[in-house]
């Protein structure tokens, strides 16, 4: 099992370091730093130490009986990582575990295989089989990875992240930053298998990445691939979903297992903005739902909120007031980082709105309401 070490990169960013003197951060994200320094094996490692007692992947079982066994495997791995989260299984005890024939972690690669051929990852559900054509995300039966390296401008607990950015996306927000991939041309970067990918999160562990961070483009499409290739990982790491969680609530079944930390993107405030920016229905149903189903799954959380300008009222403080309600524990960055791009560009009079950067005063309005509402957000802001 991969010791980690810290490297000497993270000289480039020494807020790395000191912010884990802040004592809201050590509570708030104790589980993930206890994985990060290879104190605690990650969920995804308990996953496939959690037997089952029939082969996930017999064509026999009906979808019914493999979401049976699933909820059955479940119980299972809740009583082990309630063991590892209260100190009573280390990584070193771990190891010790037997491991099965088939595991809670096989039991989630068989259903991901399975929502594949009649793809329901997100709340599209498009329904096709996306090992013969592309779904409404524009991918395919393959993961496609862009580029992947040590990022040092994500969040402070983060650095240097893995990061993994995957092509394709299932909104179509006209100011995308990574609009090339994500919309573009979500197929230009490499065509990888599960073992490929788990080989790709090795070397990010082994380099010193502190966790392995699925991005993109978006991660949902890419649920199958992802999931299977910690069937091969062998290395501890922290799992990070870097998302924007318009995910199904079967997806999100498949998944909340297995991510140690969650970075999701909680955009907008309300349906209208997300439908006219985004081209999305029910956006805030669906994230909302995702979002409290993840902080109630035992992994740590930073909810990312970027300051859309224009937008303070109907959406940035709309955002607060439902985290400040419903998930009171995480953290929160306040983006201060938006600039016109994408299609904003191309037609500034149609999205006249944000068709600039938002104003000193706009983000300073931010931080007061979230001061106003008592969540934390300067250490990660």
């Amino acid at each position: 099992m991969h010791v980690y070490e810290p490297p000497e990169i993270y000289l480039l960013r020494p807020d790395a370091y000191t912010v884990w003197s802040d004592p809201v951060v050590l509570e708030r994200l104790r589980w993930y730093r206890s994985v990060m320094l290879d104190e605690k094996p990650a969920r995804f490692l308990l996953a496939k130490k959690t037997p089952v007692d029939a082969d996930p992947y017999s064509s026999g079982l009906e979808d019914k009986e493999l979401w049976r066994l699933h909820e059955k495997a479940r119980r299972g791995f809740e009583s082990l990582f309630r063991e590892a989260s209260e100190d009573g299984l280390d990584l070193g005890e771990y190891g010790r575990l037997e491991t099965p024939r088939y595991s809670f972690l096989d039991v989630k690669v068989a259903l991901a295989r399975r929502m594949l051929r009649r793809c329901t990852l997100c709340e599209w559900r498009c329904r096709v089989d996306r090992t013969r054509m592309r779904g409404f995300c524009l991918i395919g039966g393959e993961a496609v990875v862009h580029s992947y390296f040590h990022h040092m401008g994500e969040e402070a607990p983060l650095v240097p992240s893995g990061t993994i950015f995957y092509g394709g996306c299932n909104l179509r927000c006209v100011y995308c930053q990574n609009w090339d991939i994500s919309q573009a041309d979500p197929l230009g970067g490499e065509r990888v298998s599960p073992q490929r990918l788990a080989l790709i999160q090795r070397r990010l562990r082994e380099t010193g990445a502190r966790n392995i961070n699925h991005v993109g483009g978006e991660p949902t499409p890419h649920i199958p691939f992802i999931l299977e290739s910690l069937l091969y990982l062998d290395v501890n790491v922290p799992q990070l979903w870097n998302s924007n969680m318009y995910m199904s609530r079967e997806a999100m079944e498949l998944i909340r297992d297995v991510i140690d930390i969650w970075l999701p993107d909680f955009k907008y405030g309300n349906d209208r903005c997300a439908k006219r920016l985004s081209y999305v229905n029910n956006y805030y149903s669906t994230v909302t739902r995702n979002i409290l189903e993840a902080y109630r799954s035992g992994g740590d959380m930073i909810i990312r909120h970027l300051v859309l300008p224009g937008h303070v009222e109907c959406c940035t403080r709309r955002v607060l007031e439902w985290i400040a309600r419903n998930t009171p524990r995480v953290l929160v960055n306040i983006m201060d980082q938006y600039r016109p791009e994408y299609k904003v560009l191309r037609y500034p009079d149609r999205f006249r709105d944000i068709a600039r950067r938002p104003t000193r005063e706009e983000i300073m309005e931010a931080y007061r309401i979230a001061e106003e509402l008592g969540i934390v957000y300067e250490p990660v802001s």
